[in-house]
């Protein structure tokens, strides 16, 4: 027999998923890199790695960037 969870058990999991999904909405769609330039110099320059990963992301998801 399959075992089923309850809807308590499945909270914690659930809101940590959509913190976390809320999160990388922030950091893609209009934090445009200054969180992700605290952890590392990969955007220091104008033409990062990360800043156009994000920068991709935001066109990606319809997000107007500049």
């Amino acid at each position: 027999m399959t075992p089923t969870l309850t809807l308590k058990e499945l909270l914690w999991p659930a809101l940590a998923v959509a913190v976390l999904t809320y999160l990388l909405l922030y950091m893609v769609a209009f934090d445009q890199g200054a969180l992700a330039s605290t952890m590392t110099h990969a955007m220091a320059d104008k033409g990062g790695v990360l800043h156009e990963f994000f920068h991709d992301a935001r066109h990606l998801l319809g997000v107007p960037c500049h």
